[in-house]
């Protein structure tokens, strides 16, 4: 009993329900008294004491609807072996038991000949559909016993022993540690393999070179049967993921996003890339978002207090502590939009303005040749339509930094002091033109930080036109950034050293 309320918390916290170690306990408490008789009773009980927020509550019907997941065995009656998906076959006459249709959902003996529509059906396995199209007509009648594990399980026609064999099957080979959906094959193929369908597969090949007719017939129908199996055990797998990996799948792909260069990345998964940057801007946010001014606890700032108390004739009556200020810093982002780079530029000016709360001092500057300021644009719009304005308008042309620079230095240089850090993303690469190196060096002289982020691999500056060693020689700080990992690490450690 606790084991399945633990798997089931796992599927909760793995769809980013949080669940505490107080609310496990509880919830451990009110399933020793409702039981797991009555499912109605069970979900009410435990979404008093586990979800909390009505988002929550929501997912927390979807994940307890799909992990107790109690399929009605009369239910399956009526289904024929068309809803398996594949076969088209109906199941008329005798059954082993000489029961037409279906027993318990599970596929019973066919009469007369195969339906025409078998080889229509979606190709699982061409030698498999091959083997069957060449199997003979033995009609109904009398059947051999079987005599391997899974053979005998799936003769006798019961679905709920079927569904705890999968169940242990899948518990065997960790089904639940499935992350990504192509994996659902091999999972299929290990629960199939812990049911004992190798055992199965020698007691069929056994079965169809048998002389008697009872034995051939038995052949043929168990392999309709794991053909069936397979297909349920396929479902299985699949459920499994939806409720275990979907959540943790799409974690993995934003691991990975993080880390894979934004150049690579396809537009596909631009709207993933941006919930990922708006998760890291909230993360900083949050570690940043207080001015950290402590009065009146900590340390004691004894200069501070002695001379304060001066007047006292050495009585200590006013105490002074020493306090930490983190001033939210001015920005200044500059970046090249051109096409080798407009992605690294979309990213970066989202990732900054999603900062807006400890960050609220951003002025933002786009070119590729000429310089513009852009940040009333991003004032007037969404972030996304400014984004997509900003590269729509100014990633033409041929890159000239040399000219982005005279047009930052007329239009507001003199708007810079030691308060500003001043971000460039480009990959410095410049045509051959004039550089004006000399205007990154006043800029370099009155602000408080340069710091340069370059896209390309390190090993790529200073190669054909590029002049990253001529501009990094007035730079504070000069980082490789080419992927959202990177970004977040450059714009950490901006904020942390604000501090004064």
């Amino acid at each position: 009993m606790e084991r399945t309320l633990t798997n089931f918390i796992q599927a909760l916290r793995n769809a980013e329900v949080r669940i505490s170690t107080a609310e496990t306990l509880d919830a451990v408490s009110v399933v020793e008294r409702v039981g797991y008789r009555d499912r109605a009773f069970l979900k009410r009980s435990l979404s008093l004491v586990l979800p909390k927020t009505k988002e929550e509550k929501e997912t927390f019907d979807t994940c307890f609807d799909q992990f107790f997941r109690f399929e009605d065995v009369k239910s399956q009656s009526g289904r024929g072996e068309g809803s398996d998906g594949e076969d088209g076959e109906e199941s008329q006459g005798d059954g082993a038991g000489g029961a037409g249709g279906e027993r318990d959902g599970l596929p019973q003996q066919q009469a007369g000949k195969k339906s025409k529509g078998k080889a229509k059906g979606k190709p699982r396995d061409r030698d498999l559909l091959a083997d069957e199209e060449a199997e003979e007509d033995l009609g109904p009648g009398e059947m051999a016993q079987a005599t391997s594990t899974l053979g005998k399980l799936l003769m006798a026609n019961s679905r709920v022993e079927l569904s705890v064999a999968m169940a242990n099957a899948g518990e065997a080979v960790d089904v639940r540690e499935i992350q990504v959906f192509t994996q659902k094959g091999l999972f299929a193929r290990r629960m199939m393999d812990e049911m004992g369908l190798g055992e199965l597969n020698r007691e069929i090949a056994d079965l169809k070179e048998a002389p008697q007719v009872p034995s051939r017939r038995l052949g043929q129908e168990l392999g309709r049967r794991r053909d069936w199996l397979r297909e349920e055990v396929r479902d299985y797998v699949e459920r499994q993921f939806l409720l275990h990996a979907d959540a943790s799948g799409k974690r993995l792909r934003e691991e990975l996003l993080r880390k894979v260069k934004l150049s690579n990345v396809e537009h596909r998964s631009f709207r993933l890339i941006q919930e990922i940057v708006y998760k890291m801007a909230k993360r900083l946010a949050t570690m940043h978002s207080r001015r950290k001014k402590v009065f009146k606890r900590g340390q004691l700032n004894l200069p501070r207090t002695l001379r304060n108390n001066m007047a006292y004739d050495g009585a200590i009556f006013d105490l002074h502590w020493k306090s930490v200020k983190v001033d939210r810093p001015r920005v200044f982002a500059i970046c090249d939009v051109s096409g080798s780079v407009a992605n690294y530029a979309r990213f970066m000016l989202m990732f900054l303005y999603s900062l807006e709360e400890v960050m609220p001092k951003v002025r933002s500057f786009a070119f590729s040749s000429d310089l513009a300021e852009v940040t009333e644009l991003f004032e007037r719009n969404n972030i996304e339509d400014a984004i997509s304005k900003v590269l729509r308008d100014y990633s033409g042309g041929s890159t000239d930094y040399g000219q982005a620079l005279k047009d930052f230095k007329r239009n507001c240089l003199d708007d810079v002091d030691n308060r500003t850090t001043i971000i460039i993303l480009g990959d410095a690469r410049n045509n051959y033109g004039e550089n004006h190196q000399e205007i990154l060096k006043e800029m370099y002289d009155r602000a408080k930080r340069v710091i340069w982020l370059n896209p390309e691999s390190k090993n790529a500056w200073n190669v054909g036109d590029s002049v990253m060693r001529t501009y990094g020689a007035y730079c504070h700080q000069v980082d490789e950034c080419n992927s959202l990992m990177h970004l977040e690490r450059v714009v950490g450690n901006l904020l942390k050293q604000q501090s004064t």
